[in-house]
């Protein structure tokens, strides 16, 4: 077998765990240098996940929570491929969303903003990728909200996304922002991220190709999972 090529972490690229602008990191951020732990052989082989375990509407949240009609508000594609640090596809990998509705509101119960919730929109949907990486989603876009950092702080719009390796344990998670939205420069949660190029890597570009006529706009997020070249994934502040 070829050996697979190294990449060394570039520390440099995600925020520090520690922000003072970012008020609930002061308390949730360590104090002393990390471990680093190596996966045991159960950890890093199951259990996996299949086809069989994925209903057809997964996907597909505009469908797959409804009882009384559509979820209100603007109908969107999320698409895009999930990618090794050389650019090649990761298939067969389990991809998950979770996100508020169109008010701007989660379906926890300890959400207390509010923003109306619908009882046609669930928030959350999985797909697994195809042979070349590639998933698709179809949704809601989400609505910003206000949250308790400093007075008048928002929440962009954005889509939690997460993504599965050969097991379980092996997770990393995002989050998905959409273009042109004003508040990606006003939120100290993104204003973490020292580097202006990671931060274009969170933002989706509108996709008209992708966009369906008189029916929903599109939006495209490729997911690169190591290297220099890496998206930033919020579980893994000690480096990509």
């Amino acid at each position: 077998m070829k050996p697979a090529e190294f990449h060394q972490r570039d520390r440099l690229w995600h925020p520090p765990a520690h922000h003072p602008n970012y008020k609930t990191s002061v308390s949730r951020s360590p104090r002393q240098a990390l471990l680093s732990l190596e996966g045991s052989l159960s950890e890093i082989t199951g259990p996996t996940f299949g086809h069989n375990d994925i209903d057809p509407i997964d996907n597909d949240l505009i469908r797959n929570f409804a009882k009384s009609g559509d979820p209100v508000g603007e109908r969107i594609i999320v698409h895009g491929r999930v990618l090794d640090e050389n650019r090649r596809p990761v298939p067969r990998t389990l991809v998950e969303i979770w996100q508020a509705n169109a008010s701007g509101r989660y379906r926890h119960k300890k959400d207390t903003y509010l923003g109306a919730l619908d009882p046609n929109f669930g928030g959350c949907g999985r797909t697994l990728t195809d042979e070349t990486g590639y998933y698709f989603f179809r949704t809601i876009k989400p609505g910003a909200y206000p949250w308790r950092n400093w007075i008048n702080n928002w929440r962009p719009a954005h889509i939690h996304v997460s993504v599965f390796g050969s097991a379980f344990s092996q997770r990393l998670i995002t989050q998905m922002y959409f273009e042109g939205d004003p508040l990606i420069a006003q939120c100290p949660i993104v204003q973490t991220i020292p580097d202006p190029r990671a931060i274009d890597q969170l933002i989706a570009p509108l996709d008209m190709n992708a966009a369906i006529p008189l029916d929903c706009l599109a939006y495209r997020f490729d997911i690169v999972l190591r290297g220099r070249r890496s998206t930033l994934f919020e579980n893994r502040l000690e480096g990509n």
